[in-house]
């Protein structure tokens, strides 16, 4: 892209990372100018405006929509390039980070995040869909999306520990629900703590919860874990980071194109972003979406 008089979209959310996001946009903006683009660079008052000015940028005919900010933003700007073919750069500076990590993205360095757009490298990925919303990591359906409701009901504290005090709290609670799965046709009911389903192998800043999921083979990988203790469930925690929780007794994998999963009580997370309550049928989207690589 080195040299294109083209114009390209820049979708900034200055807050993230704690005020990282504006200092990131600057540096990204500086690097694509240097470089001979146009730059339209945009800013939402909220995620709606944020939405409809990825939007607007996409129809309008940007060469490439890129976003500075955390999984929040990639999530948005998915909405807006999915199926478009119109490719998404990520500046990654958030706190978990999980789209840059699925896809290969420096996480800690802008102007080499910058770079990968300028370099103009490209690959096609799946998405998953569920009506006309995507998602590109992981939607989250037990346990975990439990702990993400709770911690955004809270107003103090701010940041990792937020969560960390509502895990806390649904550990004093824990308990296993009843699902209902359908399982490309095949129905399957059981209890869990968690249930979870990937287009890529993490969430939650690395936690590996569909570990071998891949971006580009058409399925979605279902990952239930079964009813467990809250002691067991800590000590099994530090196993999600490397992907080796799937030796335990309590996992079960699905590899599947559509799923339907229904439980009382929960509402979804996907890409770290409120999604909805369930049930909810989610499908993969095969090569659905461009990104720089």
């Amino acid at each position: 892209m080195a040299g294109s008089s083209r114009e390209i979209a820049l979708l900034t959310n200055p807050t993230a990372g704690r005020g990282r996001g504006a200092r990131a946009r600057d540096i990204a903006l500086g690097r694509f100018r240097d470089a001979g683009l146009t730059v339209r660079d945009l800013v939402g008052r909220d995620a709606d405006e944020a939405l409809d000015l990825a939007r607007s940028a996409v129809a309008d005919g940007v060469q490439a929509l890129v976003v500075c900010g955390g999984d929040g933003m990639a999530y948005l700007a998915v909405q807006a390039v999915a199926r478009t073919g119109v490719p998404l750069g990520v500046v990654p500076v958030g706190t978990g980070n999980d789209v840059a990590r699925t896809l290969g993205l420096p996480r800690h360095d802008p102007a080499a995040a910058a770079d990968r757009v300028l370099a103009g490298r490209t690959r096609t990925c799946d998405l998953a869909r569920s009506g006309s919303r995507y998602f590109l990591t992981v939607l989250a359906a037990g346990f975990d999306a439990v702990v993400n409701e709770r911690a955004n009901a809270m107003t103090w504290p701010r940041g990792q520990m937020r969560y960390n005090l509502a895990t806390l709290a649904e550990l004093r609670v824990l308990a296993s629900r009843p699902y209902t799965l359908d399982l490309d046709g095949r129905v399957l009911r059981t209890d869990a703590v968690l249930v979870a389903v990937g287009n890529g192998p993490s969430f939650g800043g690395g936690l590996r919860i569909t570990e071998g999921a891949l971006l580009d083979d058409g399925m979605l990988d279902v990952v239930i874990i079964k009813p467990l203790s809250r002691t067991r469930l800590v000590q099994a925690y530090p196993r999600l980071f490397a992907g080796t929780h799937t030796g335990l007794p309590e996992y079960e994998h699905h590899r599947v194109r559509k799923v339907t999963v229904a439980a009382a009580g929960i509402v979804t997370y996907a890409d770290g972003e409120r999604f909805g309550p369930l049930p909810l049928t989610v499908e993969a989207a095969p090569a659905a979406l461009t990104v720089y690589a």
